[in-house]
């Protein structure tokens, strides 16, 4: 099959700015449906993204076009992350639309900021429009991408808007040599960067002002309802595929206005790391994604919905295992045969490491106590594995379900073990950790984790969360709570598909830092560290247990948890 490549097709949108975009289509007379990836990250490297393989996409009878978003690389006009793909997405399927070579049916496609891009079209409501396929994507750029538990989410922000101006775009924007050095030193330095991330700012301003507008708005509120993607019931299919330890995941699995066409895959990925991220251990099939073959899978949704054709149905929900490293096909979202089991906190007056005497028990404690430690802001706990996205030395080791145990030996990480299980325990929905704590601080963070403990000691990390008092107290409508008053805080942990195996314990982590996937809490209730060098103070932290103040793990059990604890 010969392919007919054009390069730097003029697309006009309406307010007369030109996006350019490349053309991949067979050499035929016949008019095809068209595949639309708008990307920021230039076109001439990134048809169909290193998850697919575009000559497929072509030979399968497609014309996949591959457009520079607003202000990036060949593309006219100012990059402004969210705000102008909806516009943009509908005048280029509509211009798709219109082409002699389309015969009018646009699909959409494209990972990260690609499929962020995807659910801002699909709201723009193009008719053309007939699926999308957002792959590691959120429509919301606040829950879940810039902020999580209204904690500031710095590995990750800090990093990608920094290396989004390399490759050219500094001077594009008008900066000067010395402002594209200073970015490079700025990357180059990352590490150190990520504890007096305020010195970046003045450049960031001038080449990046809207990080510095994320920054200013750490609560929802109508700066991100300007730029969050909102399709209606009425909007296309959806094939969403994300992983298990991708910084996206929670938006992931929110995707708004589900349609029962819809198609959800979960795999065993971060969000840079397309192969299989469990290298220790093998339980079953192997977990990576040339494996489950999303070429295909993208394929049938398309031949589906462009096409009309009938290919193997896919489940409606496909998601990876854990625990026994197999894929599982359902009809239901994870949790929806799940019910929510209770594991209750308790120690003897010191949970601190894993070494002391936290537990987690079907019961509540019988006696009232509290577990205390104290948190530093200058000495935060460091990130150790997860749903991470960061650079620097954390390169090769950020990502995934990592021994928690380093991480475990610090004073200021409390650690609650359930018994040795004696069945499996399958773990399938959303984690909860429901607290009751106090801090001396007038505002701090509280972090939770849930961990996966061996035979051997090895403790793999799960899914972790984090929750900012003043952020939910906000939300509220209240203040944060009065220095040393104890109150309830919920903390989501995750979701998960996960199973225990016998011989295996459950673990939670409490804390009150995760650094540099979250900003530290400076516990003044003043000026976050991302915006300034402000002061900060030690937070005396407590978390109550006992019969007043149960504080509880909550999973989503498949089956009888009590009949699996005991000696294994």
């Amino acid at each position: 099959m010969r392919v007919v490549i054009d390069r730097d097709v003029r697309v006009p949108m309406r307010d007369g700015v030109v996006l350019r975009a490349d053309l991949y289509r067979p050499d035929t007379p016949r008019a095809l449906p068209a595949l639309l990836q708008r990307t920021p990250y230039d076109k001439s490297t990134s048809a169909g993204g290193r998850s697919l393989d575009w000559s497929r996409l072509v030979a399968a009878g497609y014309a996949l076009v591959v457009q520079d978003v607003r202000g990036r690389h060949a593309s006219e006009g100012t990059f402004r992350p969210f705000a102008d793909e909806g516009r943009d997405g509908r005048d280029t399927v509509d211009w798709l639309a219109r082409q002699p070579w389309c015969d009018g049916a646009v699909g959409m496609l494209g990972r990260s900021y690609e499929g962020a891009a995807q659910w801002h079209a699909a709201a723009a409501g193009p008719p053309a429009l007939r699926a999308i396929a957002p792959h590691v994507a959120a429509a919301d750029p606040y829950d879940g991408w810039t902020y999580l538990g209204g904690a500031f989410q710095l590995g990750f922000c800090l990093h990608w808007v920094l290396a989004d101006l390399l490759h050219g775009q500094v001077e594009r924007l008008g900066g000067s040599h010395a402002d594209a050095r200073a970015v490079t030193r700025a990357l180059d330095g990352i590490d150190g960067l990520y504890r007096r991330p305020w010195r970046v700012l003045p450049l960031l301003d001038r080449l990046a002002p809207y990080y510095r507008a994320w920054l200013e708005h750490p609560d929802p509120g109508a700066y991100w309802q300007r730029i969050t993607a909102v399709p209606d019931a009425g909007r296309p299919p959806a094939l969403v595929i994300g992983g298990w330890y991708d910084i996206f995941l929670p938006g992931t699995l929110r995707p708004p206005a589900p349609r029962s066409e819809d198609r959800l895959v979960i795999g065993p990925w971060s969000h840079c790391v397309t192969g299989g991220i469990f290298p220790q251990r093998r339980y079953g099939t192997a977990a990576d994604e040339a494996q489950v073959d999303l070429t295909a899978v993208h394929l049938r949704h398309f031949d589906r919905h462009l096409k009309g054709l009938h290919p193997r149905e896919d489940p409606a929900v496909r998601v990876f295992a854990g625990g026994t490293d197999h894929w599982l096909g359902t009809a239901d979202l994870p949790g929806g045969a799940s019910e929510p089991v209770s594991l209750y906190l308790g120690s003897t007056g010191d949970a601190r490491t894993r070494h002391g005497t936290g537990v987690l028990d079907p019961e509540p404690a019988r006696r009232p106590d509290a577990d205390v430690y104290r948190y530093d802001p200058r000495d935060p706990v460091p990130t150790g594995g997860g749903a991470t996205l960061m650079t620097g030395m954390f390169v090769g080791a950020d990502c995934g379900p990592l021994d928690q145990r380093p991480v475990e030996e610090r004073p200021d990480v409390l650690c609650y073990t359930g018994p040795h299980l004696r069945e499996l325990v399958t773990v399938t929905g959303p984690v909860e950790a429901d607290l009751y704590v106090s801090s001396s601080a007038p505002d701090t963070d509280f972090t939770a984790k849930l961990v996966d403990v061996f035979p051997d000691g090895r403790a793999e990390l799960l899914c972790d969360g984090i929750v900012r008092v003043g952020h939910r107290a906000r939300l509220n409508g209240a203040g944060p709570p009065a220095p040393g008053t104890v109150h309830r805080l919920r903390i989501e942990v995750g979701t998960l598909v996960h199973v225990f195996r016998p011989g295996h314990r459950m673990r939670l982590e409490v804390s009150s830092s995760n650094f540099p996937r979250f900003d530290p809490n400076p516990n003044t209730g003043g000026t976050p560290l991302t915006l300034a060098d402000a002061p900060v103070v030690t937070a005396v932290n407590r978390v109550h247990h006992g019969p007043d103040h149960p504080s509880r793990l909550v999973l989503p059990v498949s089956g009888d948890l009590s009949r699996a604890h005991g000696a294994a």
